[in-house]
């Protein structure tokens, strides 16, 4: 597909990602680097409970509550 073909799709509003293959799709700009980190039991069990509640892994809702304060925390710092 041209690009300008798959320009007219997406602005009418059509499903473009039919027209992709994302299986070899990368975020370049966000490499992953493994950490290890040791949380207190009933931490762990509080995670588990609120990862169950929402359908959704514990490293993922870690993430996720990691991102939301670093975006606060930038959002809120004296400049």
């Amino acid at each position: 597909m041209k690009a300008s073909d798959f320009d007219k799709e997406f602005d009418d509003g059509n499903d473009v990602f039919t027209s992709l293959d994302l299986s070899q799709a990368k975020r370049t700009t966000q490499t992953t680097k493994r950490v290890n980190v040791d949380f207190p039991e009933w931490m762990i069990d509080s995670l588990d409970r609120e990862a169950n509640r929402v359908g959704v892994t514990r490293q993922s809702i870690i993430k996720v509550w990691l991102a939301e304060r670093i975006e606060n925390l930038k959002h809120h710092q004296v400049k």
